[in-house]
């Protein structure tokens, strides 16, 4: 009898064991980390969180610290991703390669507007600025906002005697390359004395963390002016400036203006899909439109999370697409996102 018992304790010991197991196989998640721009932070949450719940057993945690964070950590092997709005350039390139004895590869995600958003105290109407005074703004050498170059292209705008409040990026930031790619472009001064880049010496101004540090020093400091993506600026209620285009229309930053930049790239895409979209030719283009783009090393060691990774960027450039516009990106022209579907080939 004694025996019996000690077979059926037994017996329910290893069917207790086994469902644990099988729960375990069944419940396994791969967790991938990511790490960057903070431009794209809103609709890389969404679909990161819209693919965790079509399965089950991946999760995507992602860092919003800023592009020059992103190439850092993914250089360094601390994420399994980055993610930037500025390409990274041929010496972080050939430092990626020392450091993780492979290459990285850039995959364009959407598209979006960088925007000069404002907080001048009565003033509703959107601003028309040009690339002079945008850029004379943050050189420090225009200083109120009635100031005669602010008044020539808003002629009915009461404009206030107040002093300009200059805020830009304090982190490593793609935003910033976008911004600076574009001011080196339409301002010799710019190009000469500040240039572009993720980080700059900046002549004038105060320093916000992220888009989001940016959008709440503009949104609470009176006079202010800064740059934001166009979802940031949205989302914080914020004023935000039409730009003069390099067919010399102001255009209003929108899904439609920021598809019309990317025209022309789309067609003659470089096959490592880095390239630049200010200040982009055509009349509907708006001027300060930029790719964003995720990182991935080209081999990784565990090839299950590789193979994950490779899944969900299939699963984004189609049905990821179809979430852009509602969180005001433009979705990638249909031309790179089959260059994409045949660069993924080379994850392994």
């Amino acid at each position: 009898m004694k025996s019996s018992i000690q077979k059926i304790i037994l017996i329910l010991l290893l069917a207790g064991l086994a469902f644990v197991f099988l729960q375990g196989l069944c419940c396994a998640q791969t967790l991938i980390n990511g790490a960057g721009a903070s431009f794209p932070y809103p609709i890389y949450s969404k679909w990161f969180n819209e693919y965790a719940k079509l399965h089950s057993g991946i999760q995507i945690n992602y860092q919003s610290i800023g592009s020059g964070g992103g190439i850092k950590q993914v250089t360094e092997g601390t994420v399994d991703f980055g993610a930037t709005d500025g390409p990274m350039n041929d010496e972080q390139l050939k430092d990626f390669q020392t450091k993780r004895s492979t290459n990285v590869l850039h995959f364009p995600t959407v598209l979006g507007a960088v925007v000069v958003t404002y907080n001048i105290p009565e003033v509703t109407e959107s601003l028309n600025l040009n690339p002079e005074t945008i850029a004379g703004i943050f050189l420090g050498t225009i200083t109120k906002w009635n100031d005669a170059a602010i008044k020539a292209t808003n002629p009915k705008v009461k404009l206030p005697s107040m002093d300009i409040v200059v805020i830009h990026r304090s982190d490593g930031s793609g935003t910033s390359y976008c911004w600076t790619d574009y001011l080196s472009k339409v301002s010799p001064e710019w190009k000469s004395k500040v240039g572009k880049g993720t980080s700059v010496n900046w002549p004038v101004g105060l320093g916000g963390k992220g888009n989001e540090g940016v959008s709440g020093q503009v949104k609470q400091t009176s006079g202010s002016i800064g740059y934001v993506e166009l979802i940031y600026a949205i989302q914080n209620k914020l004023s935000y400036a039409n730009v003069k285009n390099s067919s010399g229309r102001f255009v209003k930053p929108s899904l439609e203006s920021t598809t019309a930049a990317a025209a022309g790239a789309a067609k003659n895409m470089p096959a490592d899909f880095r390239v630049s979209i200010t200040d982009a030719a055509g009349k509907d283009a708006y001027p300060i439109s930029t790719f964003t783009w995720l990182l991935i090393p080209e081999m990784m060691q565990d090839k299950g999370k590789l193979n994950s990774i490779k899944e969900f960027m299939h699963w984004m450039l189609a049905s990821g697409q179809n979430m852009a516009e509602e969180l005001s990106y433009a979705r990638l022209p249909k031309e790179v996102v089959a260059q994409e579907e045949k660069a993924l080939a080379n994850l392994k």
